[in-house]
């Protein structure tokens, strides 16, 4: 099992940084999952007998990297899933493009409607039957080499909501292939990361703000960190 990055960890919930390979739930691949890893992590520590208990509140895409929040208590569990639905947990993404966005600033509204049978999202900029409304707002934070990155702030929980809207907006994410970047980054990762993710905890009532790194086998992270 590779080594987990822990971020935050205590009796009600654990924080992990997923790198752009891992899977948080099984797939037809049949992959292990993330959390497969976090309970068996939580086992070894604790040297917990029989099944161990992880809640999962939300998801990345399998080639997204970044902060994923787990429950370590059903009490924690349904609170979580509350706060989502509720909108009080907010999450915040870096992603590089390769094209400079019209406005340093804006919010994207956009209504997407899901492929199943090719695990795609299409946005119109009008209501549609079987759509659903997506809101971000994203700021440009820096510019480099023929790169730019941006910071995103999510306002629903879309199907590949980032990825859609800002190719819907001509600046598709550093290697996703899937949404009309022109070529793959080495290892099949797509340079989008949930940065940091803040709430108030579910039990303990008080502020947590969660922040992960960016991968280490993306050396443009690395140089928009220098930057920055």
């Amino acid at each position: 099992m590779s080594k987990l990055d822990i971020l935050y960890e205590d009796n009600h919930i654990i924080a992990v940084n997923k790198s752009g390979s891992d899977i948080v739930q099984g797939d037809k691949t049949g992959d292990q999952t993330l959390s497969d890893k976090v309970k068996e992590y939580i086992k070894k520590k604790y040297n917990k007998p029989g099944d161990v208990f992880l809640g999962v509140v939300h998801r990345l895409d399998r080639p997204v990297s970044g902060v994923v929040l787990f429950a370590r208590t059903s009490k924690a569990l349904s609170r979580l899933n509350k706060m989502f639905q509720d909108k009080e947990i907010k999450k915040t993404y870096w992603a590089i493009v390769g094209e400079l966005p019209e406005l340093d600033e804006a919010q994207l509204k956009h209504y997407i409607l899901k492929n199943s049978e090719k695990n795609k999202s299409y946005a119109f900029p009008k209501m549609r039957s079987g759509a659903k409304e997506a809101i971000l707002n994203y700021r440009l934070v820096s510019g480099l080499k023929n790169y730019y990155l941006l910071e995103v702030d999510l306002q629903t929980g879309r199907h590949h909501q980032i990825r859609c809207q800002l190719a819907k907006i001509g600046c598709p994410i550093k290697g996703d292939l899937k949404y009309g970047f022109s070529r793959s980054n080495k290892g099949g990762g797509i340079s989008l990361h949930a940065r940091r993710i803040s709430f108030l905890h579910p039990v303990k009532k008080e502020a947590v703000e969660i922040i992960a790194d960016t991968p280490e086998d993306e050396p443009l992270w690395k140089e928009f960190k220098n930057v920055n």
